[in-house]
This record gives structure tokens, C-alpha cells and sequence, in this order.
């Protein structure tokens, strides 16, 4: 199989053991936290579901499978009743975020074959992957920037979306006998498609988050993973934001305020782990003791992180950072019939968490909405020890399963064998 490697990935999959510092870990148990109340959006009628964006309002995006599981739609789960968005054609759809007008991004594969044989949406189908927008009842694709393929991962309330694009020109610093297009960061405003700038030397890069202010943060980097940098755009411009002692980052999130939110691992392998970036500092948020790892994927204007903590095995367990503490979710749940609450994917400015739930040992999944119960009706519902070696394909398969298009491309693109 021909494949396309870079840094991100390459760096991952070396893993052999994970090492967070000790003094890192912070459950803040002594900390004062409010009881959630959680609600279990389920599924499309199949047996795997997860949300993957909250509003403000209290709407809901995401994934599920549909009975049989054999292919999954993206959602909308608003006022208690959950909307299939369906796709642009193809098997699958994925939602990834929304905004307050209940506007929906995401991605969705079509009929068509990929013709490099590509797996850009991640789905298994090697069929032309798009991004898209959802609005007034209907899923419209946006376009590339002349390649075959592209992705959507964010909209702001003023309607721009985030991602990348495949263009027509073949990226020269993949190795020779891997041919394919670069992949660009992109912004879409009112349809039409926007480039934006990478750092010096990085001939691709992917959006992952905007802010109502339009600043954005992804990264940028080449294809053979060599130079691989985290980035903020605003006003036209790439800022590197650096690393963390020595640790490259991979923002997922930015609120309001500038602050971003995301993982960061060690070039050996040997780290990953949530951080928080701020006035230019990014602090390592360590994990749930005694796990292995931590994601960080959400922010709210409060400063208020969620994401996943994780052993060495990969059984997580969803937390809620604030006061400079990492809490688990379930800890905060106080009724003994709720789901076990796996993943954390993002947070809105009331506090509500939106994630999935698991039925733990098995493939079953839900999504969920957690809310504060002194919010509860107002908007929408009515660091550890290191393991002793850890599988590279684990990690794989654990990376690719929980964030999925922001996984697959373009830190790992693949084809078929001819």
C-alpha cells in the first residue's frame, strides 16, 4: 500500500509507552463543581453514536450509524429531536461543528471513486470526500481549491467555515513514488473558498477551529513530516505558536479569547498529552491519575477545556478542566443510572459537554449532552505512570477512531494496492 506518512503520525505510531509528568496530573478533588445532568442522544438507529459540537443554544452535531451499521449520517440533534442530514450522494457523512443559527459543517463522501483511490473522509470507501454545509434544510457542498477532495471542520457564528482542500498541484516534498495533491488550509466565506498562508516551507496544512473573530489555529507542515508547525491565522497572516518544551502541538480548539486548546507529543514518541495555549504559553494539563495520555479537543469562552484522558490501553474516560484542575466527567454525574461518559468533544459557554457515551468492553456507543443542573432546561436538554509498552497499531486505531477526519488527512493518506 502506497501511503502518505508525515509528522504527526509518524511520531504517534512510534509509540512504545507514554510518560506524563507526575506533578502534572490534577484531579482537583478539593475543587467546587457543579452536578451534570446528562442526556443520551443515542443513535440513527444502529449501535454507535457520538456528538461532536455543541452551540451555545444547546443544539447538538454529530455522527451515528443507522440500523445495520453499515454506513453513518451526520446529525442534528435540537430540541429534543435528532434530524438525519443524510449525504451529498455517497455512504457516510460526518457532522463536525455549528453554529447559533444551527448552521452545520462537515463531511460527506459521494458516488464517485477517488481517482488516486484515496481514503480522504477516513470512511473505508475510497469514494471523493467533501466538505459541506447544512442550512435551511438542506446539505450543500463547498468547493476545493481544484483537487478532488476537501474537508470542513468549523463555522463561527459569522458563517465562516475552516478546513482544507485538495488543489490540482502535486505536493513535491512527498517521497518519490507517492504522488498527491497538496492539501491547503482553507476558509469559505459565503461559499467562495479562501487559502491561507502557511509557515515557510510547509506546502500544506488543515484549519481545525475559528472563533467568532475569525482568528483560526491548525498546523501546517510537508509531506514527509520534516517540518511540521502549530499555527494561528488572523488577519492574513500564520503565526507559529511554537512548542512545549520541546513538544509539538496539535491545537484542536480556540474560544474567544485567543486561547487554544489541543494535544501535544514528543518527536520519540514518548508524550501526549492536553495542553492550553495562552499570551503565548502553552501549559501541559497533564492527565487523570494514573493514565497514560490526555486530548484536550474543546474550549468555552470561560477557559473551560474538555477532552479525554487515557491508559495505556486505551479505555478513557472524559474530563472537565477548570480553576487549573482536570476532573472526571463521571465524578460529576451523581445519578447511578447514567452511561458511562467516554469521550469529551466540546464545551459551550454555559458549560454544556457534548461526547459519547460507552458501554464499556464493547462497540456500543451514544451520543451525550451533559448540562449543568443549574442550567439544566434553560438551552437544549428540556500525569500518570508510564505503561509498560503500548502497541503502535493500538495507537493507530485509537487516534483514528477518535478524531477521525482530523486523523486521516492530512496526517495519514493511503491508496489501495494497484
Amino acid at each position: 500500500m502506497k501511503s502518505r506518512t508525515l509528522a504527526w503520525i509518524t511520531t504517534i505510531t512510534l509509540l512504545v509507552g507514554l510518560a506524563i509528568p507526575v506533578g502534572m496530573a490534577t484531579q482537583g478533588q478539593n475543587q467546587q463543581h457543579n452536578d451534570y445532568v446528562i442526556v443520551d442522544l443515542g443513535t440513527l438507529g444502529g449501535t454507535f453514536g457520538e456528538a461532536n459540537a455543541v452551540s451555545n443554544k444547546g443544539s447538538v452535531a454529530g455522527d451515528a450509524t443507522l440500523f445495520g451499521d453499515t454506513v453513518r449520517h451526520a446529525f442534528l440533534w435540537r430540541k429534543g429531536l435528532t434530524r438525519d442530514l443524510d449525504t451529498l450522494g455517497g455512504l457516510n457523512s460526518r457532522a463536525t461543528s455549528l453554529n447559533e443559527e444551527d448552521e452545520v459543517t462537515g463531511i460527506s463522501d459521494i458516488s464517485t471513486p477517488d481517482p488516486l483511490g484515496e481514503d480522504f473522509c477516513g470512511f473505508g470507501t475510497n469514494l471523493v470526500c467533501l466538505p459541506f454545509i447544512w442550512q435551511n434544510g438542506t446539505m450543500v457542498p463547498l468547493p476545493t481549491l481544484g483537487g478532488s477532495n476537501g474537508q470542513a471542520f468549523a463555522i463561527n457564528s459569522r458563517g465562516q467555515v475552516a478546513g482544507m482542500a485538495e488543489t490540482e498541484t502535486l505536493d513535491a516534498t512527498c517521497e518519490s513514488g507517492s504522488e498527491f495533491p497538496q492539501v491547503e488550509p482553507v476558509l469559505w466565506e459565503k461559499g467562495e473558498i479562501h487559502r491561507l498562508p502557511t509557515i515557510a516551507g510547509d506546502p500544506d496544512g488543515a484549519v481545525h477551529a475559528i472563533n467568532d473573530n475569525g482568528q483560526a489555529v491548525g498546523n501546517t507542515l510537508d509531506c514527509t513530516g520534516s517540518s511540521f508547525h502549530a499555527v494561528r491565522w488572523q488577519h492574513g497572516k500564520a503565526i507559529d505558536l511554537g512548542s512545549l518544551d520541546g513538544l509539538l502541538l496539535a491545537p484542536q480548539a480556540i474560544n474567544s479569547r485567543g486561547q487554544v486548546a489541543g494535544f501535544a507529543f514528543s518527536p520519540d514518541g514518548s508524550v501526549l498529552v492536553a495542553f492550553l495555549w495562552q499570551n503565548g504559553v502553552a501549559t501541559n494539563l497533564g492527565t487523570l491519575p494514573p493514565d497514560a495520555f490526555s486530548l484536550a479537543l474543546g474550549i468555552n469562552d470561560k477557559g473551560q477545556i474538555v477532552g479525554d484522558s487515557c491508559d495505556a490501553d486505551f479505555s478513557c474516560r472524559a474530563f472537565l478542566w477548570q480553576n487549573g484542575a482536570m476532573t472526571e466527567l463521571n465524578d460529576l454525574v451523581h445519578n447511578p443510572n447514567a452511561p458511562f461518559l467516554e469521550n469529551g468533544n466540546s464545551i459551550n459557554s454555559l458549560g454544556q459537554i457534548a461526547g459519547k457515551t460507552t458501554v464499556q468492553g464493547t462497540p456500543i456507543a451514544d451520543a451525550f449532552l451533559a448540562t449543568p443542573r443549574h442550567c439544566e432546561g434553560t438551552h437544549g436538554t428540556g500525569a500518570g505512570e508510564r505503561p509498560k509498552g503500548v502497541s503502535p497499531e493500538k495507537v493507530r486505531r485509537m487516534l483514528r477512531q477518535r478524531l477521525g477526519s482530523r486523523y486521516q488527512i492530512p496526517f495519514h493518506r493511503s491508496k489501495p494496492r494497484n
